[in-house]
């Protein structure tokens, strides 16, 4: 090899040298300046962006009337206005049925004479709902978006430990008339509820608790929710069941620990109680854990009823159903003061 063409390999070497040292050189100055990117990137690899499945939802356009259970109210409340943000064209209006008491049953109804788009109800569908649907040409599908439970309100001056699934029924059905009768004062037992054909809550509480055998004479039918706990705030002997948001919250009544065993007792509050003195600056919660594990021992789900026609109404009430059971969709219903199902 010739001096002159050494120099030349020489050169050549050093020059491509210095090339890599300057790519590589670059390469580590754009990542110590572009980490944040990098970061970013992987964040959106490793986690889902929840618009990714609420723009999988298939969402009609045009005015979709709903209605039913009055146990939703405090879900609708949360949920209708951000529904409404991500697709404007999607409008929902909740309407009342024309005559009797709204509630999950009268939803169906509705939803049967095709007055509804879909509905809302806090108990399953009956075998006779889903044959007048099938006699009208279609079929119903429920479908499960929370977890419910039912909660006993009493007095708040009653001093009671709470009572048994049985106690429950006999206070209902007249068998137990005075407080006396389950390690509580001597003072008569006013047991108040809303009448069956007016509410999921009222015919799930029949079928679950009842077993299928009438209320007492001794019960005492309030039209609403909120009469009722008006009714048992003033009532020491009162007693009232409902949804367990609209019970525990509460500033004026007390919800009672239930069991099927009087030592396995479980209240539907986050322990310790909250004072009602303390009310409204600080409530009691729901408790969420014992729901969620069935421990609390009346439990029940709440269902978006769909009508299968394979037409708007069907997409309208499934794009509802779909999109409350996203991770926005369940975060509200928790916000509602429900307890997830996903």
């Amino acid at each position: 090899m010739s001096p002159k063409n050494g120099t030349n390999e020489t050169g050549v070497l050093v020059l491509t040298l210095a090339i890599t040292l300057g790519l590589v050189g670059g390469v580590f100055w754009w990542l110590a300046n572009n980490s944040g990117v990098i970061n970013s990137l992987s964040i959106n690899q490793s986690r889902p962006n929840e618009d990714t499945f609420t723009q999988k939802i298939n969402v009609p356009s045009g005015l979709f009337s709903y209605g039913g259970s009055t146990t939703w109210a405090p879900i609708r409340k949360e949920v209708d206005p951000e529904i409404q943000k991500l697709w404007p064209k999607y409008q929902l209006r909740y309407t009342d049925p024309t005559t009797g008491a709204p509630g999950s049953g009268t939803g169906i109804k509705m939803l049967l004479d095709n007055q509804l788009a879909f509905s809302q109800s806090s108990r399953s569908l009956k075998d006779e709902e889903y044959q007048k649907a099938k006699q009208r040409g279609f079929q119903l599908q429920e479908i499960p978006v929370a977890i419910d439970g039912i909660a006993i309100a009493v007095n708040p001056k009653l001093q009671i430990p709470g009572l048994t699934l049985a106690q429950l029924k006999d206070i209902y059905t007249g068998k137990l008339t005075n407080w006396q009768q389950v390690n509580g004062p001597s003072l008569a037992i006013t047991p108040y509820s809303r009448r069956l054909e007016e509410g999921g809550t009222s015919e799930f509480f029949d079928q679950n608790i009842m077993g299928g055998e009438k209320f007492g004479t001794n019960v005492q039918f309030i039209p609403t929710t909120t009469q009722a706990l008006k009714e048992v705030a003033n009532n020491p002997g009162g007693i009232y069941y409902a949804s367990a948001p609209e019970v525990v919250g509460q500033c004026t009544v007390k919800p009672l620990s239930l069991g099927r065993k009087s030592d396995q007792l479980i209240s539907p509050y986050k322990e310790p109680f909250i004072p009602l003195q303390n009310c409204p600056q600080q409530r009691n919660q729901i408790n969420a854990a014992a729901f969620q594990k069935s421990e609390y021992p009346i439990t029940r789900r709440l269902f978006v009823i769909v009508k299968q026609n394979a037409q708007s109404d069907q997409q309208a009430g499934e794009a509802y159903a779909n999109w409350l059971l996203t991770a926005q969709g369940q975060e509200l219903i928790v916000k509602a003061g429900f307890v997830r199902i996903r």
